[in-house]
């Protein structure tokens, strides 16, 4: 069995680390480089970086800070934002990236996927999927940072995004973002059971066991969270014991 993988986050807004609940109320939690240089240093399988703002206001991801982060690590990292076109994807691997997230460009122009796994290789697409509970039970995926609902139904753009040719995706459950209550493990496994591509499960981890929960449970293939790591609630050396004690199959240094 392939290790689990865990992945702190960085989510960026105007150049520092930020992170909320439910996607708002975001609160500084430091500089992105140096948490970016502990990470690598503490034992963190990858990194994603995510230019929350970028696509709401129209710009591209900051080039600059994605350099300056990837030459003080030496595991794998994804970076995602604002990403629209095959150039987009070219400027950040030139920039150290090894794989970029695409979303919102991704929903409203599918083709995208097909164009840019063509271009640089299904390894380096990952797809981000934002996803909130609707009213009506089932599960919904929304863009632009969480703003704006879509009528789409996840666990069906999930699976046409592996077919269009993604490598990944970045699943996130935008009730759970942030409230430390735990992954939401029904859609996580629903997506798992349905696809072959891995699956990273992204909201709501507050604790320990959480990780067991959703690598066993919700067969996640790897666990990305913030705040708990950016706050030092819990260390990743310590997470990987604790999982490697309890049979989850975990890459210790």
């Amino acid at each position: 069995m392939l290790a689990k993988r865990i992945i702190p986050c960085l989510d960026v807004k105007d150049g520092r680390t930020v992170k909320g609940i439910n996607f708002v109320d975001l609160r500084d939690a430091g500089d992105a480089v140096e948490l970016a240089r502990a990470y690598a240093d503490l034992g963190a399988d990858e990194l994603t970086f995510l230019d929350i703002t970028a696509t709401v206001e129209e710009r591209d991801t900051f080039s600059s800070l994605v350099r300056r982060i990837s030459q003080v690590i030496n595991i794998p990292f994804t970076v995602g934002g604002g990403i629209r076109t095959i150039r987009d994807v070219g400027v950040m691997l030139e920039a150290g990236a090894d794989k970029i997230s695409i979303n919102s460009m991704a929903v409203k122009d599918p083709s995208v996927i097909d164009q840019m796994a063509n271009e640089f290789g299904s390894q380096c697409i990952v797809c981000a999927i934002d996803v909130k509970r609707s009213l009506k039970g089932n599960w919904e995926v929304f863009i632009a940072g969480g703003r704006i609902p879509t009528s789409i139904d996840a666990l069906s753009w999930a699976r046409e995004v592996q077919e269009r040719g993604a490598g990944e995706i970045l699943l996130t459950s935008m009730d759970a973002d942030g409230t430390k209550a735990g992954f939401d493990l029904d859609i996580t496994r629903q997506i798992s059971d349905a696809l072959t591509i891995p699956l990273i499960a992204s909201g709501g981890a507050g604790t320990k066991e959480h990780f067991v929960d959703v690598f066993t449970q919700g067969k996640a293939d790897a666990a990305l969270a913030a705040s708990i790591f950016h706050f030092s609630e819990i260390p990743i050396p310590e997470l990987k014991i604790f999982l490697q004690n309890r049979g989850i199959p975990i890459r210790l240094r």
